[in-house]
């Protein structure tokens, strides 16, 4: 069984007990038992708790994934029907409004997730003990990863420093700037990769790699680039991750929390979810979600048939390229090598994401087959560091030899030889460099946010209008709870 420190959910709840008697000293009687920021963070186990809470909701960030693909022109929304997660269906025709329930859903966990992680940091000072730098460390990488997602989602979010929101506080606390947002995330990250591990106690706990690649990144989403190149390096010098020699093995569960993995959010079938909380959760319900519809035969299991990759994905893929049949199930050649079967859904292509769809499971799985999926989500991979930094080499015109080098090793895995390297220099590199971020990461919720930053999403997305969908809208919740101090996001 595996065991990492999402297993069990930390909610930290205020409990009270009290008992009738014929004395009035019911009425002023001390609670028998409770829990609040009053009387919490005074031990060790207090922070450790606290900090499993503010991990437990990186498992959410699943439909962040589902709908990374979606949004662009590597999948479709797939499904049942034209009105199967109508949300989806949006998404997918650049059709949402701020009336959307699963862009509401990213909203709302990732400020959960937020929330988590300002609890241990307002309350940082309460204690002392040994290692504590490493626990307020994490709670600001995690804080990070979850800004970072809101900012690439929504542009500029409220920000209340090290202390929770409270109610009310929408109406009087503005929109933080996505350059205050990033430096925010920028100063987290730097302090995170000073205190951090090199190594993790426990699978799936950051470390001082993972800060800097995700620091990285954020660089690299600024244009920011000599900073994002000198970053990157840090952890490709650093010798702690390599790529996998074979590619197929990287999104099996052999292949989980290896060495090409520099973050990884981990996912269990051993506590069952269903639909009335999917944000409770254990398993990758974007796994479920993206597997074939009522689906007999080997190796796999059925799922809802959403996510379904666009025969222009497939053909991005050059002759030769391993990475196509890791990356890319087609159905129908599976079913007449194996015998299999599997339903058509909505907008069916003959395609899955091979890399996130469900496989056969253990006898003891626990809860809704399709919602507890233990595959987890290689977050951030060496391959993505390697590419990132020759972005940044190339686009900072600092070096395109060693922007070349990451990309050709990216490459040589990829084709077994070194006939496929590239020799280009300038603008024609930066275009080979983003042509192998998407047959690479294909699948793995990148190619929106890539199209979108580097301007390639309006004459690459279906519907995309520029000026606007850069950024999804803000859900009109939070507009009416704001009462007028939040503006919406252009065009919506």
């Amino acid at each position: 069984m595996k065991k990492y420190i999402f297993i069990t959910i930390a909610t930290i709840t205020i409990l009270s007990t009290t008992t009738i008697s014929c004395s009035d000293e019911f009425v002023n009687r001390d609670p028998v038992y409770s829990i609040d920021s009053e009387n919490y963070f005074n031990s060790k186990s207090d922070y450790d708790n606290a900090l499993i809470a503010a991990y437990d909701l990186l498992q959410s960030t699943y439909v962040n994934v589902l709908l990374g693909e979606i949004a662009s022109d590597n999948t479709l929304a797939g499904g049942e029907s034209q009105t199967d997660v109508i949300g989806f269906q949006q998404i997918d025709d650049m059709i949402h409004t701020p009336v959307n329930s699963n862009l509401r859903d990213i909203w709302n966990w990732m400020f959960a997730g937020v929330q988590r992680a300002n609890y241990i940091l307002e309350f940082k000072d309460r204690t002392d003990f040994e290692g504590k730098n490493q626990i307020i460390a994490e709670a600001r990488f995690l804080r990070a990863y979850y800004h970072f997602e809101l900012v690439k989602w929504f542009g500029p979010i409220p920000m209340n420093g090290d202390k929770r929101f409270s109610a009310g506080e929408e109406k009087t606390i503005p929109r933080s700037s996505v350059a205050d947002v990033y430096a925010s995330i920028e100063a987290d990250l730097i302090y995170a990769s000073e205190n951090l591990a090199a190594i993790p106690s426990q699978k799936g706990r950051a470390t001082k790699g993972a800060a800097l690649a995700l620091l990285g990144k954020a660089y690299l989403y600024q244009d920011k680039f000599t900073q994002a190149a000198s970053t990157l390096e840090r952890v490709i010098s650093s010798s702690s991750y390599s790529l996998v020699t074979d590619y197929n093995t990287i999104f099996e569960d052999e292949g989980e929390n290896g060495v090409e993995s520099v973050f990884e959010v981990q996912y269990t079938d051993k506590e069952g979810a269903g639909f009335g909380c999917l944000q409770c959760s254990e398993g990758n319900v974007a796994v479920g979600f993206s597997g074939p519809r009522n689906y007999t035969g080997s190796l796999f299991t059925s799922g809802f048939s959403f996510n379904v990759p666009t025969q222009e994905v497939v053909d991005a893929f050059e002759v030769g390229d391993n990475r196509e049949a890791v990356a890319i199930l087609d159905i129908a050649a599976w079913a007449a090598a194996t015998g299999a079967s599997a339903g058509e859904g909505y907008e069916h292509t003959g395609y899955f994401n091979r890399k996130y769809i469900p496989r056969k499971r253990s006898a003891d799985a626990q809860g809704d087959l399709n919602l507890t999926n233990p595959n987890n989500y290689r977050a951030i991979r060496y391959a993505d560091v390697l590419l990132m930094a020759a972005e940044a080499y190339n686009r900072s015109g600092l070096d395109d030899a060693k922007a070349r080098g990451y990309l050709n090793q990216v490459r040589r895995r990829a084709f077994g030889d070194v006939n496929h390297d590239i020799s280009a220099s300038g603008a024609a590199l930066t275009d080979f460099i983003w042509a192998e971020r998407r047959v690479e990461l294909v699948g793995e919720g990148h190619r929106f946010f890539d199209l979108v930053r580097t301007g390639k999403a309006a004459q690459e997305i279906d519907g995309f209008v520029a000026g606007k969908n850069e950024l999804f809208p803000i859900p009109i919740e939070e507009i009416q709870f704001a009462n007028g101090n939040w503006a919406q996001n252009p065009g919506y």
